[in-house]
C-alpha cells in the first residue's frame, strides 16, 4: 500500500479527524455471501467499501458494488484491492480527499504503520473538497482568509459595511487635512511660482498609483500565504526604479515644455523619492494591518493614501522650495 506522508499544518484538519469506526469489516477466510449477510440490519456510518482486516491490519479494500457482483462463495480476499490508496492519520485532510479522487475511490482508508485506523466517508471527503475550493478561490481573489467570511463581509448590512469603512475614512480625512496645512506652509512659494503647484496633483497621483499596485500585491500574496519577505526586496527595487524612469521623462517633458529646469528637476527628484517611499508605506501597512487582525482591503487603501500623500506634497513642496526659490 502507498501511504501518503503526512504534513505538518496547523491551518487544516487531518485525515484522523475525519475518520470513522463505524464501517464494514471482514476476515479474509469469509465468503462474499457471509460478509453480505454480517452487514444486514448494522448501522454503518461508511459503507461504500469493505475493509478486509486480518486482526487489526488491513489488507484491502472491496467496493460495495464488486461485492454485491460476485458469487456468494468467493472469498473476499480474491475481491480485494490489495493495494488501496491509504494515508497515514495525520496526513491534511486536503491531500487525503485528493488522494481518493486521483485513485477513483468513494472513500478512502487510514492506517497507522499497517494498523487499520478507520475510513473517512465520501460525504466527508466532498466537504473537504468543496471547503478547500472555496478557500483557494478566496486567497486568489485576493479576499479574506476563508470564504465564508469574504462572503459574509459582500452581503453584509449598510451598517456593518459603515462599521467597518468609516474608521479608516475619518483618518484619510485628517490626512487630507493635515496635507491642507503642508500645502498652506508654503503659500508664499506656491504665490511666488505658481508653475510649482502646476505639477502637485501629478506627483501625487503618481505615488498613490505605485503605492495602490504594490498594495494589490502585497495584499494578495498575504491571503496567498506568500511571506512579506518574499515580495519587499523586488517591491522595493521596482519602486525605485519606476520612480528613476517617470522622474527622468518628467525632468524631459516638464523642462522642454515649460523652460524651467529648476521645476523640472523638483519634480523629477520629488517623484523618485515618493516612489520609493510609497513602495516601502504600501508595502509596510496592509502587513501590521494584518497583524492586528484586521482586513487588509478595507485599511490598508485609505491609510496608506493619506500617509503617501502628505509625504509626497512635503517631499515636492519642499524640494521645490530649495531649487527653485
Amino acid at each position: 500500500m502507498t501511504v501518503l506522508d503526512p504534513v505538518d499544518s496547523n491551518q487544516f484538519r487531518t485525515a484522523a479527524q475525519r475518520t470513522t469506526r463505524r464501517v464494514p469489516t471482514a476476515h479474509p477466510d469469509e465468503s462474499a455471501g457471509q460478509a453480505l449477510e454480517a452487514m444486514r440490519g448494522q448501522q454503518y456510518d461508511c459503507a461504500a467499501v469493505l475493509a478486509v482486516l486480518s486482526g487489526d491490519q488491513l489488507l484491502g479494500l472491496i467496493t460495495i458494488e464488486r461485492l454485491l457482483a460476485a458469487p456468494p462463495a468467493v472469498p473476499v480476499s480474491q475481491l480485494m484491492d490489495a493495494q488501496p490508496p491509504v494515508v497515514a492519520p495525520a496526513t491534511g485532510q486536503e491531500r487525503a480527499a485528493w488522494k481518493a479522487i486521483q485513485h477513483s475511490e468513494p472513500t478512502l482508508a487510514v492506517v497507522d504503520d499497517g494498523r487499520f485506523i478507520g475510513l473517512v466517508p465520501a460525504t466527508a471527503l466532498l466537504e473537504v473538497l468543496l471547503t478547500e475550493h472555496e478557500e483557494d478561490l478566496a486567497r486568489l481573489g485576493g479576499f479574506l482568509k476563508s470564504a465564508s467570511v469574504a462572503r459574509t463581509t459582500t452581503v453584509e448590512p449598510v451598517l456593518l459595511r459603515l462599521w467597518h469603512r468609516l474608521p479608516w475614512l475619518i483618518v484619510g480625512l485628517i490626512g487630507a487635512l493635515l496635507a491642507a496645512g503642508v500645502v498652506g506652509n508654503f503659500e508664499a512659494d506656491l504665490a511666488e511660482h505658481v508653475l510649482i503647484a502646476f505639477f502637485v496633483p501629478g506627483v501625487v497621483y503618481l505615488a498613490d498609483a505605485i503605492g495602490t499596485q504594490t498594495e494589490a500585491l502585497v495584499i494578495r500574496g498575504l491571503s496567498l500565504g506568500v511571506g512579506i519577505r518574499r515580495i519587499a526586496g523586488r517591491e522595493i527595487a521596482t519602486g525605485a526604479i519606476l520612480g528613476v524612469l517617470l522622474g527622468t521623462v518628467s525632468l524631459v517633458v516638464v523642462g522642454v515644455i515649460w523652460q524651467d529646469w529648476q521645476v523640472a528637476v523638483s519634480v523629477a527628484v520629488s517623484l523618485l523619492a515618493a516612489a520609493s517611499i510609497a513602495t516601502v508605506i504600501a508595502l509596510a501597512l496592509p502587513w501590521i494591518i494584518s497583524k492586528m487582525g484586521k482586513d487588509p482591503a478595507f485599511g490598508s487603501g485609505p491609510l496608506a493614501t493619506v500617509i503617501q500623500d502628505i509625504l509626497t506634497v512635503t517631499i515636492y513642496l519642499a524640494t521645490a522650495s530649495a531649487l527653485v526659490v
